[in-house]
């Protein structure tokens, strides 16, 4: 059984947008590469030939994967978000009490994670631990790193 993911209007497209490159493009590009490998000669003994199976193989299970993400996906509707606590599609403003540091990321669904633009899984570790906590309340956040704690500053809608 599969599991349903929650995501955002922008993750949506950016995963049907991917999925079409992947059908469209890269699909026929890798027929074209085996029709080509094949054209060479004995198969048994044909690296390029297999080299081309196994893209094909690859890109297919990506394929494949793609849809039945795209089949449990579930759209979040902002305007239903609750911000008295951390939820998926929050930005939430955090204190590093040891060091006084201060962060802001947006909890989004772990395909959408990205670090760089401050997009951090609900899955991860900081995440799991933001999860459900109000202004004011401390999590105690294990990591790789060890125990941190974050005091939550704000909470918000991402964007």
């Amino acid at each position: 059984m599969s599991k349903i993911t929650y995501l955002t209007e922008e993750g949506l497209k950016k995963l049907q947008d991917d999925l079409v490159y992947l059908k469209t493009i890269e699909r026929p590009n890798i027929s074209k590469q085996i029709a080509e490998a094949r054209d060479k000669g004995d198969l048994s003994e044909n690296a390029e030939y297999d080299a081309a199976k196994d893209a094909q193989g690859l890109l297919e299970l990506k394929i494949s994967k793609m849809e039945d993400l795209l089949a449990n996906a579930r759209l979040i509707d902002e305007s239903k978000l609750d911000t008295s606590k951390v939820s998926v599609l929050c930005k939430v403003k955090i204190r590093n009490q040891a060091n006084k540091a201060e962060m802001t990321y947006m909890l989004v669904a772990e395909n959408e994670a990205d670090l760089k633009t401050g997009k951090i899984s609900v899955g991860s570790p900081i995440g799991k631990g933001l999860l459900g906590k109000k202004v004011g309340e401390v999590a105690d956040i294990t990591t790789p790193a060890g125990m941190l704690k974050f005091e939550v500053l704000d909470i918000s809608i991402g964007h």
